[in-house]
């Protein structure tokens, strides 16, 4: 069964950040995703921010992070963020986002 990848917003810009070569190696873990959503490990709470029912998935030799969520009721795959580890900035991010 395949899922309906759902992007927000904001993930428009953080893609914008990524080089060429980097933003085709986020968009391939993107149709994996669509196909089996459960490839992400589970996010939980990092560093303070509390994340649980989010997953990620590495991009590019784990420099770069998918956050995402499963909503199983609607079919979804929901990406909240696309960036780099860098001082836990992409899970902050998801925190603001969700």
């Amino acid at each position: 069964m395949s899922y309906k990848l759902k992007v927000k917003k904001e993930v428009e810009k953080d893609l914008s950040k990524l080089s060429k070569s980097q933003r085709m190696l986020v968009y391939k873990q993107f149709k994996k995703l669509q196909e089996s959503p459960e490839l992400g490990d589970f996010l939980g709470n990092k560093s303070g921010y509390n994340l649980s029912g989010l997953r990620k998935l590495y991009v590019d030799k784990k420099k770069i992070r998918i956050v995402y969520r499963i909503i199983e009721s609607q079919i979804i795959v929901e990406v909240i963020v696309v960036g780099k580890r860098e001082d836990m900035a992409v899970y902050a991010k998801a925190s603001e986002r969700l």
